[in-house]
């Protein structure tokens, strides 16, 4: 009998914090006989990425594989590990997909918006699921969404421990605490290999648990002499729901701002997620009538993203929202990495009309981390004994500190991979472990055209018309003997030292120059458009130091 191996194939959540996707393919030789696919999450565009949308995996390498894959399982309902699906489904042959309740019922709501359907299948805890070759078990976890999972799944050469974000909140205010038993006993049965959540990897000690976030909200809510707004990520169910709770308490009704944020809390309410009678709930167009002193927002935008529900309310385009003096806005969550900006711009606009802004720079117990510090993640390495080590859903400086973490537990470096995206690493039936070849992965955009490679000249080009500006030059040319039209040049968002009409001037004597120096010879349109944007670079680069992004069209007559 042929050797048999696993292969395992991140396309993503490894070089970034989002984007999690990951492979696990089963060979018999040289023979691929069976694929699992755990999660398929979007990444966020930074700053730079201008006009960008959505980061999306790449998943070309199994557009030919599909008669392989047995299932997709998707281990919690944040965007990082499922909103990239609607998008790939169907080019990955519409496999079986598995999850728990709540993140079934969020799956579902995203085809739903992209005008397709899909019916997910809801796990049960410690039931055994066969996927081809692979025998898989969910095992509860926590994090700061509830039903997340990990995911224990069982091969011929040996078995693989899943778990990426958790941390292990022994007091959750609902729900129950992680399956400690079930860990351990995935333990026993021995693990090949396990990967694991990293990103708490810097942070000494265990993450605070999600219930002294309750405490925050009943002192504040209580003191607010005005509107109280609160803000985190529209999947922060339990968070929302204890804000809720505090609100009631203190006699205030609760409504419900930005698209995500009330349609994650209408489907929470729906199937028993977020038990708040109908009438402590308020529509928007309520507000103006409702006293500051009873109302209890709580808006999606907690990461200052443009055109946010709490962005508009900053920026005073809140037709129902006046934000005055008495309000109180809290920040429930930590900017993610690159949106630090971004926050502390809307936490100035809201300071400058009067609010009282309070956010976890300047106050503990805002804001506890969904993802285990150090502590915890050492525990889960000391219940599961993995031979090797896996570290996932961090970045490479989380990487590196968890190979810290894992030396201090007794694990050598040569037990910790940390491959790049499409980076493989391949498991044989021998019981060794080895970096293998690279499959190409690519970052594709997601904007409101649709999927596509928005590659470095798309985004360099966005920057520079962010920043320079742009020259439009139209550039008539006459094949025959008649008169040519001169030139025309425009500009848009770029200032001229010495007078526009000076330097438009200047720019249409250059184009017939270069357009001289051509007469009589046969025009090749690509290649008198190319010469003609380096003259005008050399131009406004020499005499201004600026480089708008300049586009020549050349039109023969």
């Amino acid at each position: 009998m042929n050797a048999a191996s696993v292969r395992i194939i991140p396309l993503g959540g490894i070089s970034d914090v989002t984007k999690n996707m990951y492979v696990y393919e089963y060979y018999e030789g040289a023979n691929l006989k069976d694929i699992l696919i755990v999660d398929c999450g979007v990444g966020f565009p930074r700053g730079s990425e201008l006009g960008v949308d959505l980061i999306i995996p790449d998943v070309t390498y199994l557009k030919d594989k599909t008669d392989k894959i047995r299932a997709i399982l998707l281990t919690h309902g944040h965007e990082d590990h499922i909103s990239a699906l609607p998008f790939h489904y169907k080019a990955m042959g519409s496999p079986p997909v598995y999850s728990s309740k709540l993140t079934s019922h969020l799956v579902e709501q995203k085809f739903e918006e992209t005008g397709q359907k899909l019916k997910v299948t809801q796990i049960s805890y410690n039931k055994p699921y066969q996927f081809g070759v692979f025998n898989v078990q969910f095992i509860h976890t926590t994090h700061s969404i509830p039903d997340p999972m990990h995911v224990f799944i069982k091969t011929p050469i040996g078995n693989f421990y899943h778990g990426p974000d958790f941390k292990f909140d022994l007091t959750p205010p609902y729900g129950p605490p992680p399956d400690f038993s079930a860990i351990t006993r995935a333990g026993d049965a021995g693990i090949l290999c396990m990967l694991s959540d990293c990103l708490g990897s810097e942070r000494e000690g265990s993450t605070q648990s999600e219930s002294t976030i309750g405490a925050t909200f009943d002192e504040l809510i209580s003191s607010t002499k005005g509107m109280f707004l609160m803000t985190t990520f529209s999947s922060n169910i339990s968070r929302v729901r204890q804000c809720a709770e505090a609100a009631i308490k203190y006699n205030r009704k609760i409504v419900f701002l930005g698209r995500s944020m009330r349609q994650n809390m209408e489907l929470s309410r729906a199937i028993g997620y977020f038990p708040v009678k109908q009438r402590f709930l308020l529509r928007e167009n309520q507000i103006k009538s409702t006293p500051p002193k009873q109302l209890c927002v709580i808006a999606a935008g907690s990461q200052g993203q443009f055109g946010s529900a709490l962005s508009k309310i900053s920026e005073g385009r809140n037709k129902f929202i006046k934000i005055q003096k008495g309000d109180r806005v809290l920040f429930s969550s930590d900017p993610i990495p690159g949106n630090e900006e971004e926050v502390n711009g809307v936490i100035e606009k809201l300071y400058m009309m009067g609010a009282d802004v309070i956010y976890p720079s300047i106050q503990e117990q805002l804001h506890t981390s969904g993802h285990g510090n150090q502590e915890e993640l050492k525990l889960l390495m000391r219940l599961t004994r993995p031979k090797y080590l896996f570290p996932i859903g961090g970045e490479v400086r989380h990487q590196r500190q968890y190979l810290k973490l894992a030396q201090d537990c007794g694990f050598a470096e040569s037990q910790v991979f940390t491959p790049r995206d499409g980076q493989t690493i391949v498991f044989n039936n021998s019981g060794t472990a080895s970096y293998g070849e690279n499959v190409d992965v690519k970052s594709l955009y997601v904007d409101s055209y649709g999927v596509g490679e928005a590659g470095n000249p798309v985004i360099r080009d966005r920057q520079t018309l962010g920043k320079e500006g742009i020259v439009v030059a139209i550039v008539p040319v006459s094949e025959g003997q008649g008169p040519t039209p001169t030139p025309q040049v425009v500009s848009k968002g770029f200032t001229f030292a010495d007078g526009e009409d000076k330097t438009i001037l200047q720019a249409k004597k250059l184009i017939e120059l270069t357009l001289s120096a051509h007469k009589g010879s046969p025009i090749s349109k690509p290649g008198l458009t190319q010469e003609i944007i380096r003259v005008l670079e050399k131009y406004f680069d020499s005499q201004m130091g600026r480089k708008p992004l300049i586009c020549v069209e050349v039109i023969t007559m």
